[in-house]
């Protein structure tokens, strides 16, 4: 008869005792915890969030003419697809003056789509649009379109992205393109 293999036996620890353990003696088992029980009588407290003083019965009191629009880079693809003038074609939606504001990061992920979109470039850098400074890192559009809206109450957002709409707050209060 040959010799028996031993199977090495990988990650094995010493077994250690649990501290709720009987074996130990009682100065170092760990206590059991005491549930504390709740009077009904006291006061319940919960946390409310804090609503924008702009906002008075969901109606945003900060949005009104002339109107800040946040241009999306998809929005002037979609505009150029369906022959429109952007400024013009939102003054006649809006019945109000508009001025159009891009963010560095919009400008960026236009520049990056290349030759192919120049003409989307172009109508980017028209000095009609307000041009936006971005502090934070990354060039991501979605991303700093969603924050800045929700940082500043003022702003409506033209874009064709669903994802964008879903990420919204919802105690926005402003119309969507």
């Amino acid at each position: 008869m040959g010799k028996q293999k031993k199977t090495r036996k990988y990650a094995t620890m010493k077994r250690m005792l649990s501290l709720r353990d009987q074996r130990l003696k009682e100065k170092d088992r760990l206590k059991p915890k005491k549930k504390e029980k709740k009077d009904p009588s006291a006061l319940k407290e919960r946390e409310v969030p804090q609503h924008p003083s702009c906002l008075f019965f969901q109606y945003n009191t900060q949005l009104g003419p002339p109107y800040h629009i946040l241009v999306d880079t998809n929005f002037i693809n979609f505009s150029i697809k369906a022959k429109l003038d952007l400024v013009q074609s939102m003054m006649d939606c809006l019945y109000a003056k508009c001025i159009p504001c891009i963010t560095d990061c919009v400008m960026a992920e236009i520049e990056k789509l290349g030759q192919k979109y120049r003409v989307a470039l172009r109508i980017a850098k028209d000095p009609r649009f307000e041009r936006l400074p971005c502090t934070h890192k990354g060039t991501y559009a979605d991303d700093c379109l969603v924050q800045r809206v929700t940082q500043h109450k003022c702003y409506i957002v033209a874009t064709v992205d669903r994802y964008n709409i879903e990420r919204m707050p919802d105690d926005y209060g402003a119309p969507r393109f």
